[in-house]
């Protein structure tokens, strides 16, 4: 992606070789689920570089087993982030994506004009 020869020259800075090639993945959980799985899996995927924000498949299923059975939620997606049992929010999806049964279910029942960007239509 980028000429590190070029960034030294401009910068002086070396050790960054590899920056361009990694990306942090943020976990939060909300109170004391219940079944944390940890040391499961890696820390480390190695994956192809893919379109901008496009994680690697992998990270899924990593979130999966490290809480089985809790609800998820994906902040800044895009269209190619959407998967099953997560809620994916984001500026660049058209709309809300829901693919949960249940989710779409619940969400229905709250907002029978699937219009909750109201203000003050919140409770």
């Amino acid at each position: 992606k980028t000429n590190q020869l070029q960034r030294i020259i401009r910068t002086g800075r070396t050790g960054h070789w590899l920056n361009h090639g990694k990306e942090h993945c943020l976990v939060g959980m909300k109170g004391n689920p219940p079944n944390l799985n940890r040391g499961l899996d890696c820390d480390v995927i190695v994956a192809e570089v893919r379109a901008t924000s496009h994680k690697p498949d992998e990270i899924y299923g990593i979130i999966e087993r490290l809480s089985p059975g809790t609800r998820k939620i994906e902040l800044f997606g895009r269209p190619h982030n959407v998967q099953p049992n997560w809620i994916t929010l984001g500026n660049q999806l058209d709309g809300i994506r829901l693919v949960d049964p249940e989710l779409i279910s619940s969400f229905q029942k709250r907002y029978p004009d699937g219009n909750c960007m109201t203000p003050g239509k919140n409770p």
